[in-house]
């Protein structure tokens, strides 16, 4: 009878334990209409093998704050493929909630199904985030100036994470992300091995060197689409970290179709003279059709500016 008891008391625990991540909903063909399907939380908090990571240069999204989480499931460990890229096995998932303080706009989810990556753009209504395929915008007063947030569509989440013809993930690349944080991985079991090599510094360390910092910064806000495979890959300008071509860098780079976006400027980078610089000048713009990156903000980066502007003016001519 006493051990009946024990196993009826366990029993009763293991009831009441709060239930995983759902890993079905990961893994299958369906999109769940609530965050909260997923489980990614509990009660506020991350649930199993759901942990936080921050990023050494971030992505500027109209001065927003973001909470990142990576999500492997048990039994299952990311690998580092090279070139500071990191392989999540199918059933992973990136969790990215963004908002100001005392306000939640957004979470996007990237889901690693069998047949790839999935997109999914949740907007918070009170204690959930709903899923919204379509996109919507949001009135914001941000920095005293009000704007229009929006929250990407899903196509739009493919503008950019489009890498070679599949969706792939941005930030969290060995390279931008800090020794301790890839320590942390390895011994939590979700990550192989800490890979050595360069990392980013991040854009406002002034401690590092302005081009190391400039180039962290162009890499994360415009590689992405700026690469030999990504979805500006027919522009020839390349802005990526690893990009070793000066002239794909934009130094002294005419552009391949001149126009509206380009002010009648000549070359996407001349050295020593920020304002005869094409890609300043689109940084520096938020009107459509200029504005680069041409998604995912309503402002200008100020200090992003100055730094790409302190960069291009330090350039030898």
């Amino acid at each position: 009878m006493r051990l009946l008891a024990c196993l009826a008391g366990w029993m009763l625990l293991a009831s009441a334990a709060p239930p995983g991540v759902d890993d079905a909903l990961i893994t299958g063909d369906t999109l769940p209409p609530k965050l909260s399907d997923f489980r990614f939380f509990t009660s506020g908090k991350p649930n199993a093998r759901v942990t936080p990571y921050t990023l050494n240069t971030p992505l500027f999204s109209d001065y927003a704050e973001k909470d990142r989480f990576i999500y492997v499931p048990a039994g299952q460990t990311a690998r580092y493929g090279g070139d500071g890229l990191i392989d999540f096995p199918v059933g992973s998932a990136l969790i990215k909630t963004f908002g100001y303080p005392g306000r939640r706009l957004e979470t996007r989810v990237l889901l690693r199904r069998a047949s790839g990556w999935v997109a999914l753009p949740y907007v918070w209504q009170g204690d959930d985030a709903l899923l919204k395929r379509g996109g919507t915008r949001i009135d914001m007063t941000v920095h005293d100036r009000p704007i229009s947030y929006a929250v990407p569509n899903q196509n739009q989440c493919k503008e950019c994470h489009q890498s070679a013809g599949a969706l792939q993930p941005i930030g969290p690349k060995a390279r931008n992300l800090a020794p301790a944080l890839l320590d942390g991985l390895v011994k939590a079991g979700l990550l192989d091995r800490a890979p050595g090599g360069p990392k980013l510094p991040h854009w406002d360390d002034e401690v590092a060197q302005v081009e190391a910092r400039a180039r962290a910064y162009l890499d994360v806000n415009c590689g992405h689409c700026h690469s030999r495979t990504g979805a500006a890959s027919n522009s020839g300008l390349f802005l990526t970290w690893e990009e070793d071509d000066p002239v794909a860098r934009g130094i002294g780079k005419t552009p391949v179709a001149a126009g509206h976006g380009s002010g009648d400027l000549q070359v996407a980078i001349e050295p020593g003279a920020p304002d005869r610089s094409i890609l300043l000048y689109r940084m520096n713009s938020t009107e459509p059709g200029i504005a680069m990156p041409e998604l995912g903000r309503a402002m200008t980066h100020k200090e992003g500016v100055a730094l790409i502007r302190t960069y291009i003016a330090e350039m030898k001519r």
